[in-house]
């Protein structure tokens, strides 16, 4: 049987899709990388369906098409750059695209859906597709999210230390690699409202670099009402995204600020970002000694900096240092999450998760 898989991933930023080959044999090989970005109607429709709206469900049956067209996209691009036959690889893992993620709410059980359409994929690429991970994992009653704190440990976990990884995409994800332990959870936001007020205020889709944002001041009253939302004082497990992060959440966060120029609300809304994972790491993992970085977060030059400065403790650096390269990480991720489903193994952490235990996680779709 191949030991080849494909990870395939869009999440919550919506920037765009990103597809690794990997091999897990013998630690962990990444053979190719490709990166396709959303067009402007995609990404708009994955936004407005974070919210309930006039034909919905129509809407998102369509949008799990054209997100499958997407992926077998950068699948046959990545399989053009590295040579390798579709029939050389076990499978695809596809994650799709987050629109809602309320576990534990309403009936107890509550849910996430991920847009996605893996029959699809499978027809348009001829290749066994593992998807719908996460939705087992809330069946045994947890999170279902953070699920890379798995993948975490087996590529980042260091002997007789504690190391801390922080994914910052959409959404900041948080995970503990200690010597006797791994744990993980949702920090807050990452990305998602520093993108939201780039794209209102300067017309770009995100602040490169943080250069904007740098260019700015912090106002210590805002950064303080930031950092009174509950969410972020609940106790792990626990997990989150634009749910409850959106154009609405910072709107009425901006109540009592209305004179503050653009760019000091961006200079803010980067130290919240930063503040909120500063605090996470300093409760979770004190005895930390180093902090690895993936997700877009991690090209933001000026987030970087603020890390550093609220942690001078810890040696702060993208996964680059270890040799894989911030943008990969979660694509390889669901790439070792598909292997596990096709061996039969899980692929969550209860103590991340909250599950009742380890369970496989996904459906299987033949090619």
């Amino acid at each position: 049987m191949s030991t080849l898989y494909i990870g395939v991933m869009s999440g919550t930023s919506l920037d765009g899709v990103d597809a690794v080959l990997a091999d897990f044999s013998n630690g962990v090989r990444i053979f190719g990388h490709s990166n396709l970005p959303f067009d402007a109607p995609l990404r708009q429709t994955f936004l407005q369906l974070n919210q309930s709206g006039p034909d919905e469900l129509h809407r998102a049956a369509l949008a799990g098409n054209a997100l499958a067209q997407l992926y077998a996209q950068v699948v046959r691009q990545l399989l053009s750059q590295t040579g390798v036959a579709a029939s050389d690889v076990a499978a695809i893992g596809a994650h799709g695209q987050t629109v809602r993620h309320q576990p534990r709410q309403h009936d107890s059980m509550g849910y996430t859906l991920q847009i996605n359409q893996p029959s699809l994929l499978a027809e348009l690429t001829a290749i066994r597709v593992v998807a719908d991970f996460r939705s087992r994992d809330i069946a045994a009653g947890g999170q279902g999210a953070p699920l890379v704190p798995a993948f975490h440990q087996h590529l980042f976990a260091e002997t007789g230390r504690t190391v801390a990884v922080l994914n910052i995409g959409g959404i900041s994800n948080l995970s503990v690699l200690a010597p006797d332990r791994v744990s993980g959870f949702d920090c807050g936001p990452g990305n998602v409202l520093l993108d939201l007020w780039c794209q209102q205020h300067i017309g770009q889709t995100f602040d490169k670099n943080g250069a904007w944002a740098a260019s700015g001041h912090c106002h210590s009253g805002l950064l303080d009402q930031l950092l009174s939302e509950p969410f972020l004082h609940q106790r792990p497990p626990k997990s989150t995204g634009r749910d409850l992060f959106h154009a609405d959440w910072l709107s009425t966060q901006l109540q009592h600020f209305q004179g503050l120029s653009a760019v000091d609300v961006q200079a803010t809304l980067t130290a919240f970002t930063a503040q909120v994972c500063v605090n996470d790491i300093q409760r979770h993992a004190p005895d930390a000694t180093r902090l690895l970085v993936c997700g877009g977060g991690a090209y933001n030059g000026h987030l970087m900096r603020l890390l550093q400065q609220g942690l001078p403790q810890l040696a702060v650096s993208s996964t680059e240092a270890v040799g894989l390269p911030p943008t990969q990480v979660e694509a390889a991720a669901f790439a070792w999450l598909a292997q596990q489903t096709c061996l039969n193994l899980p692929g969550n952490l209860p103590a991340v998760t909250g599950a009742l235990g380890p369970r496989v996680l996904g459906g299987i779709y033949a090619a």
